[in-house]
């Protein structure tokens, strides 16, 4: 047969996952030139767009928006949707490789890290990734039962994530009235009794993560002072030399804003921000249920690489809290028949190309993109060129004739394969009556859409595919 990317022997590609990440991959594949290709997408949810639909916060609609571009490649005809489809006990690493030239894994950062302190586990304490989830809507959170009664919050990290739980615990209940938050979370989060929320980084103001206009955020709050002890931006040596020298643009602004704040006097605004530096959490202290964190001070030296640390000293600190958030990373997990890389929780690659560990060798025909492949970096445009990269590297492959070789590569017999596995498979269709639906469901309360959260409410939701052919 000849080698496929003709009309008569298409290139089958297969992603797994539906984040930014595979649409990227997919819409790169799909505008490729002198090639037939045709993109088949699974995801355990019956929805799709990954972190966009389940971790951006719901206050965010216009980075909701890049949805539209995921879109645009939904519509192609050569593109496949099959939602509510699970690698791993629905369809497996031998069902793709014998059915798909290539295959590409977009799974993202699925879990999140551990501090590794005692009392982590105790009732209170959270991984933020499980509160986002909770308030996003997502099937597999939307039981959980977040206590906000406690007057103080503390969340450990400074990313975007950590901005995000903090500014959804101070948002008015008109403002959080006016997104697409659960409903499920929008009494308890607007009945919250959180009135000071202490954010803690471990290193200094100069190495928060945070992107500049998420921290801005923070400082424009309806009903919540922020607050930064001057002491905490008075850069210590190390700080001032890596910001003089290799320090970031976005590194150098947030120093200026949290400079800003430091200097603000207090409005009287019902809730307070801390944003606190060089601190890190030892231990969470309480009697069956979290009543307080225990930091220490930190002070920053360069290791033996030059990169500034963080390294913990004698000075301790006690802070009473009934609820603790730990933002400090996501990680991603162990795909079943694929390579794994424990140390660093991606899938062993070689800028996009899968590597068996054993033979320090690419794997044929098999790829990954975005924070499998990278881990969890970046903002949501970084996946666009780092899907374009592992792209140019099927491509590559392709010109020299170093793709899988499928047993049926046919369409139909992927079709035939998951209507015996999954029979309740949803596709690009039935995501689009899901979405339909919950926008009808929003537009009498002004709101960009109603949630369904449940798996049962989405299938459901989803059958209406039928009704509109």
């Amino acid at each position: 047969m000849n080698a496929p990317g003709t009309p008569e022997n298409p290139l089958r590609v297969a992603i797994v996952g539906s984040g930014p990440a595979g649409f990227y991959a997919a819409g790169h594949l799909l505008k490729v030139k002198d090639h037939v290709v045709q993109v088949d997408m699974y995801d355990r949810l019956p929805t799709p767009w990954g972190l966009v639909r389940g971790g951006v916060a719901p206050d965010h609609p216009n980075i909701k928006s890049v949805s539209r571009v995921y879109e645009k490649t939904a519509q192609h005809p050569e593109f496949r949707f099959y939602g509510n489809v699970d690698f791993g006990s629905d369809v497996g690493h031998d069902d793709l490789t014998s059915h798909y030239h290539v295959v590409i894994y977009a799974v993202g950062a699925q879990t999140d890290k551990q501090m590794g302190i005692p009392g982590e586990d105790l009732p209170g304490s959270w991984a933020a990734t499980e509160f986002v989830a909770w308030y996003n809507g997502h099937p597999d959170y939307c039981d959980l039962e977040f206590d906000l009664s406690s007057e103080r919050a503390v969340v450990i990290g400074n990313g975007n994530v950590a901005t995000d739980v903090t500014r959804m615990l101070a948002l008015t209940r008109e403002e959080l009235a006016a997104t697409d938050v659960a409903d499920h979370a929008l009494d308890v989060l607007a009945e919250s009794g959180v009135r000071e929320l202490v954010v803690l980084g471990r290193r200094g103001p100069a190495q928060a993560a945070f992107t500049n206009p998420e921290l801005l955020e923070l400082g424009e709050m309806t009903d919540a002072d922020v607050f930064v002890d001057p002491a905490d931006v008075e850069l210590d040596p190390p700080s001032r030399e890596w910001l003089e020298g290799e320090g970031s643009m976005t590194a150098k602004k947030n120093v200026e804003i949290l400079t800003e704040y430091s200097a603000r006097k207090p409005t009287g605004k019902p809730r307070r921000i801390i944003l606190r530096f060089l601190v890190s959490p030892v231990e969470i202290v309480g009697d069956g249920k979290v009543e307080a964190i225990k930091i220490c001070r930190n002070e920053l030296h360069r290791d033996d690489s030059g990169a500034l640390r963080a390294r913990q000293t004698d000075d301790t600190e006690t802070i009473p809290t009934g609820l603790v958030f730990r933002s400090i990373g996501y990680k991603g997990v162990p795909l079943p028949g694929v390579p794994f890389d424990e140390r660093r929780c991606t899938i062993p690659n070689d800028r996009g190309r899968i590597v068996d560990p054993e033979r320090d060798a690419p794997i044929t025909g098999e790829y990954a993109v975005g924070w499998i492949k990278r881990g969890p970096t970046g903002i949501i445009g970084t996946n666009k060129k780092d899907a374009q990269e592992t792209v140019d590297l099927v491509l590559e492959d392709l010109a020299q004739g170093r793709l899988l070789e499928p047993q049926r590569p046919d369409r139909d017999a992927v079709e035939e394969l998951l209507r015996e596995r999954r029979p309740d498979h949803v596709t690009y269709a039935g995501w689009e009556a899901i979405d339909r639906r919950e926008r009808e469901r929003g537009e009498p309360h002004g709101r960009p859409r109603v949630k369904f959260a449940r798996m049962e409410e989405l299938l459901e939701a989803a059958k209406d595919a039928d009704l509109v052919k």
